[in-house]
């Protein structure tokens, strides 16, 4: 199993996915944003962090990339693709996935853990996760608040399409849990072919006891244990 870490100038997280990725077996290469090739990877992982300082809106920059065709490429071919905060800022300029990620409604950055519920179990990312488990994962952005037209939100919800909702440590969907305003206390979705997901929260964060958890895994298990060759 190979997987493609796309880094951008002003990426940060790819370290923490390779960690949490090799950990699981996965064999990791960092893809600079200036190449066209994702070397034949299974898995395409767009990590957190400021691309491009985050100049203009976050991830508008960084959709013109070179390496962006071919991430385009493989997710048109149903290959699996997730963009972890930053990252899905960057699939959803790219239209890759639906909506925009705004300003947090306080106004504030948000760095800590919160809760999540899966809000479907059709999609790779989250079949191999139970219902009504509650993940721990942390968060870390200023522009974590998911928004889209009101169809759009409806066909969401109608197709099941929300991967992931922010809740209470009980698994509660409330108000109170919702870290930013995200509509819907959306805090993840996929693309039509639910090969393509998009979330805010950090799961390679929550990849180790010993760095405050290890929910994240979760995410990665259900992924790997869906695709082909397996680990």
């Amino acid at each position: 199993m190979r997987a493609a870490i796309v880094v951008f100038p002003g990426t940060w997280s790819d370290g923490d996915c390779v960690f949490a990725l090799e950990r699981l077996g996965v064999e990791t290469r960092r893809v600079w944003h200036r190449e066209a090739d994702l070397g034949g990877a299974e898995l395409v992982v767009l990590p957190g962090g400021f691309s491009y300082g985050d100049y203009l809106r976050c991830g508008a920059i960084a959709r013109f990339s070179p390496v962006m065709e071919a991430v385009r490429a493989h997710a048109e071919a149903g290959a699996p693709v997730i963009g972890i905060c930053n990252g899905f800022q960057i699939l959803c300029e790219a239209g890759l996935l639906p909506g925009v990620l705004m300003r947090n409604a306080s106004l504030q950055f948000r760095c800590q853990p919160v809760h999540l519920v899966a809000g479907e179990h059709a999609s790779p990312f989250t079949a191999g996760i139970a219902p009504g488990r509650v993940l721990r994962v942390p968060i870390s952005h200023g522009e974590g608040d998911y928004f889209a037209a009101a169809a759009t939100v409806a066909a969401l919800e109608a197709e099941q399409r929300v991967a992931f909702r922010y809740c209470d440590a009980g698994g509660v969907v409330t108000p109170e849990a919702n870290p930013n305003g995200s509509v819907g206390n959306i805090a993840g979705v996929l693309n039509e072919r639910r090969n393509v997901l998009g979330m805010m929260p950090h799961p390679e964060r929550a990849a180790d006891v010993l760095l405050g958890g290890e929910d994240g895994n979760a995410i990665w298990e259900s992924l790997l244990a869906s695709l082909p060759v397996a680990v």
